[in-house]
C-alpha cells in the first residue's frame, strides 16, 4: 500500500475527538499526526501535546522553532490530511488572529504609559540636578 494510499482525510471535527493520552492527534500545517505513542518521549513534556491535542498546533509548533531532525522524526506520525472545506477555516501558520492583533493592541497600551512616565522621570532628575548644581 502507497503512502497516498493510507492517508486519510480528515475533518476538524473528527482531530477535536482525539484530545487525550491515548488518542492524541494534532494538526500541522493541513497535516494530521497520531501523536499518542510519542507523548511519552517528547522532549517538551506531555503536558505540551496534551494542550495541543485535537487542535490546530501549526504555530506552537513553528513558534518553538523544532530542528529538521524532529521534522523528519514526525512523518512516521501523519496518519491523514486535513479535508480541503477544512483547510480554508484554518488560518497558515503567521497569519493574524484575534489573539496576536490583541497581544499588539496591549503592547502598544503598555508603551502608551512607559514612554510619558519615563520622560517625566528623566526631567525630574534633571530639574533635582539643576537644582541642586545652582546651590
Amino acid at each position: 500500500m502507497s503512502e497516498s494510499e493510507s492517508m486519510k482525510t480528515l475533518t476538524l471535527e473528527e482531530i477535536a475527538k482525539h484530545n487525550e493520552k491515548n488518542s492524541l492527534w494534532v494538526l500541522i500545517h493541513h497535516n494530521v499526526y497520531d501523536v499518542s505513542k510519542f507523548i511519552e518521549e517528547h522532549p517538551g513534556g506531555e503536558e505540551i501535546l496534551l494542550e495541543q491535542g485535537g487542535k490546530n498546533a501549526t504555530d506552537a509548533f513553528e513558534d518553538v522553532g523544532h530542528s529538521s531532525d524532529a521534522r523528519d522524526l514526525m512523518k512516521q506520525y501523519k496518519i491523514g490530511e486535513l479535508c480541503e472545506e477544512d483547510q480554508k477555516k484554518v488560518p497558515q501558520f503567521g497569519e493574524k488572529t484575534q489573539w496576536a492583533q490583541s497581544s499588539s493592541s496591549e503592547r502598544s497600551s503598555w508603551l502608551s504609559w512607559v514612554v510619558p512616565v519615563s520622560v517625566a522621570v528623566l526631567v525630574s532628575l534633571l530639574y533635582r540636578w539643576y537644582n541642586f548644581s545652582q546651590h
